[in-house]
């Protein structure tokens, strides 16, 4: 996703602070997934969203009650954060509904596709002007998306559409979040978005289970509370902490360092992924996965140049490109007076 703000060049220190931190969470990130990936194998993936979002609770709201200030508990805008709870529950309980299914590195690249989603949402929804040359970008990246999903191969399978649906969902509620600029603040914008997730998941889980017949290769979506759940809560909690985490280091890393220099650091998601999968799983992406995701990054980082480039041709040259993006995690709101030029 591609916005702009006005943060000025911070010095090397801070300019180092912010990759660490950026590197760190994408690091948890992964370790996230895997865990996600391992636990699904005796626990259905509501029960795990759930933990999460409750434990995100239990940690964030009584910092945000001791903080104080711009962070709130109770907000005009919820609404927005409902709607965009229930499109985060539901695409990610598809988006880890795939992972026992396929690949973490197949899985990963094609839910990359959401930052492309998010342009071209910005550009019809929003009305924002992009140029030829991001268009191409735009076009470059989503057949990237179609090569890594390799729909003409005998190896496809229709579970490859479920990250793809869950990047647009996640697409959708980034523009929700535009609309809310910078009213909210990050943790106001991470314990609405979590909470109202953890209250959603278990009936989206009972319904699913109303409405499908789920087969013996689908354990990980009945709803039928495993006996091993009073002994797997140290997982349990190792999930939710990681995940919470990571997504508080990469807030940090935007606030302390500029986005320009911090987004092409989200993208290394990608590469750890392909290692931990391979060591842990013994994962060998196919060579269209390959071909996908150096398309999809490529395209993404060319995106974050192109707005770089833009505001550097302003009167106000600490405007930065932003690129904010991970797997499984709510992302703070942009600023109001965000623009794109071609």
């Amino acid at each position: 996703m591609t916005t702009i703000t006005h943060t000025p060049a911070p010095p090397p220190s801070r300019a180092l602070h912010g990759i660490a931190c950026a590197e760190i969470g994408m690091v948890l990130f992964v370790v996230q997934d895997v865990l996600m990936k391992t636990m699904l194998d005796t626990h259905p993936v509501w029960h795990l969203i759930l933990a999460r979002s409750l434990v995100t609770l239990i940690v964030l709201t009584p910092i945000i009650l001791w903080l104080g200030g711009p962070h709130r508990i109770l907000t005009p805008f919820w609404k927005l954060h409902l709607v965009r709870a229930a499109l985060l529950a539901m695409g990610f309980s598809l988006f880890y509904s795939a992972f026992p299914l396929m690949g973490l590195a197949e899985v990963t690249t094609i839910f990359f596709s959401a930052p492309l989603m998010t342009a071209l949402l910005a550009a019809v929804v929003l009305r924002e002007t992009i140029g030829i040359h991001r268009i191409l970008a735009l076009v470059v990246g989503f057949v990237g998306v179609i090569i890594a999903m390799n729909p003409g191969s005998d190896s496809f399978t229709w579970v490859a559409i479920l990250p793809l649906i869950c990047a647009l969902t996640y697409a959708i509620s980034q523009i929700l979040a535009r609309q809310m600029g910078e009213q909210e603040s990050t943790l106001t914008m991470g314990l609405q978005t979590i909470g109202f997730m953890g209250l959603m998941i278990l009936p989206i889980g009972w319904l699913t289970n109303q409405i499908i017949d789920i087969g013996p290769e689908f354990n990980h979506l009945r709803m039928a509370w495993p006996t091993e759940l009073a002994r797997d809560w140290p997982q349990f909690l190792a999930l939710s902490l990681v995940g919470m985490t990571g997504w508080m280091l990469l807030t940090r890393a935007y606030q302390v360092a500029n986005a320009s220099l911090v987004a092409p650091f989200d993208y290394t998601y990608m590469p750890i992924a392909l290692v931990v999968a391979w060591v842990l799983f013994d994962e060998v992406p196919p060579t269209a996965t390959w071909l996908g995701m150096t398309l999809i990054v490529a395209s993404g980082l060319y995106l974050g140049y192109r707005e770089l480039r833009a505001t550097r041709h302003r009167d106000d040259p600490t405007n930065v490109a932003e690129s904010t993006f991970a797997p499984g995690i709510p992302m703070p709101p942009p600023t109001p007076d965000e623009t794109d030029t071609p």
